[in-house]
């Protein structure tokens, strides 16, 4: 891999690791199309789950005490059963299509997550926690990104701010860490198009942007760092979602 391709992509995780850190998601809104991109659809996606369970597992332990454990409990078993179908579509999807897939499910993530909650009634009850965790966990394995489903049961629920961020964490490292087991075990995906160059600089980045994202948790509002999170994630889905137009246009 050039050195241009490893900085852009240590940069949207470094940016995505400080985003997540002030609004409760983020690297995997940033990190998952420029990977996607740099790396391909399948090893792009696969190495965004393994950072995402890293920075999940970092945030937890500074969020333990805000964490809903019973909610936790209802979604994440529905994380490892929705990465299970996603895994084969990885498996059996062209790259060419699987790098559509990932731009078009990330921008009608972001689309949701932006405009679509205003308009879900309130819910209560165990079912809408188990539906978003099964979509969060499909969405996750092809993408890279279970936030936003989640998101818009929190909206639902009308789940306080500081709760839902912490959950999300441990969430997050259970819906990446299933992801990489299921994807493996199907033969949907390997690491051989990783290079240790490439894990250096992003696992470096990771802790660079919890850093960065700490420091700066207290000047930036979250909703601000949402906003921003949203907004370059959407342009990296159109990206994504261009280039495989493009791949399929030219028969990959």
């Amino acid at each position: 891999m050039s050195l241009l391709a490893i900085g852009a992509a240590a940069l949207a995780i470094a940016v995505g690791a400080a985003l997540q850190k002030i609004a409760g998601m983020g690297l995997a809104l940033i990190a998952g199309p420029v990977l996607s991109l740099v790396l391909g659809p399948v090893d792009g996606i696969i190495v965004v789950n393994a950072l995402a369970v890293v920075n999940a597992l970092t945030n937890t332990f500074s969020s333990v005490r805000d964490i809903e454990w019973r909610t936790f409990g209802l979604i994440a078993p529905m994380l490892v059963v929705g990465s299970i179908p996603g895994a084969f579509v990885v498996r059996e999807g062209s790259p060419g299509l699987l790098q559509l897939t990932v731009g078009i499910l990330l921008l009608i993530a972001l689309a949701v997550a932006m405009w679509g909650k205003r308009f879900v009634p309130p819910l209560s009850g165990k079912a809408p926690a188990v539906v978003a965790g099964g979509i969060g966990g499909f969405m996750n394995t092809l993408a890279g990104v279970a936030g936003p489903a989640i998101t818009v049961y929190a909206e639902a629920r009308r789940w306080e701010h500081r709760a839902y961020a912490a959950t999300l964490q441990p969430l997050f490292a259970v819906g990446g860490a299933s992801s990489i087991v299921v994807k493996t075990a199907t033969g949907a995906a390997d690491w051989s198009g990783t290079e240790a160059p490439l894990w250096i600089a992003c696992l470096a980045a990771v802790f660079v942007g919890i850093l960065v994202g700490r420091l700066l948790r207290g000047r930036v509002a979250q909703p601000i760092a949402h906003r921003i999170a949203l907004a370059l994630a959407g342009v990296g889905g159109v990206a994504a979602a261009v280039r495989g137009v493009a791949a399929l246009v030219a028969g990959e």
